[in-house]
């Protein structure tokens, strides 16, 4: 879950692990180890990851449950400006209709 978690919040900022390593003061193959589910990070970094991506550290371990029902984000890179507002309509008219 973590290997999972991480990897998608690296890419829906647009990072790179070079990039993502030196933001956390780590080498790159400490990221690569953790998104292929070799190792994990110790507390400390993991809480470091948390604040940086600003999710909880039972997010990132797969504990909390809330997250996955009430906050969904959507990779939306490569889209154009007028393709993301369509789908935030298609949201938004969702929503409307389960009222």
């Amino acid at each position: 879950m973590f290997a999972n978690r991480l990897r998608f919040l690296r890419l829906t900022k647009g990072l790179n692990q070079v990039q993502l390593a030196q933001k956390l003061g780590v080498k790159k193959q400490s990221v690569s180890n953790w998104e292929n589910d070799n190792i994990m990070p110790s507390i400390e970094m993991l809480i470091k990851i948390a604040d940086y991506f600003n999710v909880s550290t039972d997010y990132l371990l797969g504990r909390d449950r809330q997250d996955d029902y009430s906050t969904f984000t959507l990779d939306v890179t490569g889209l154009s400006p007028l393709q993301r507002e369509h789908l935030r309509l298609i949201v938004d008219d969702l929503r409307n209709k389960e009222h």
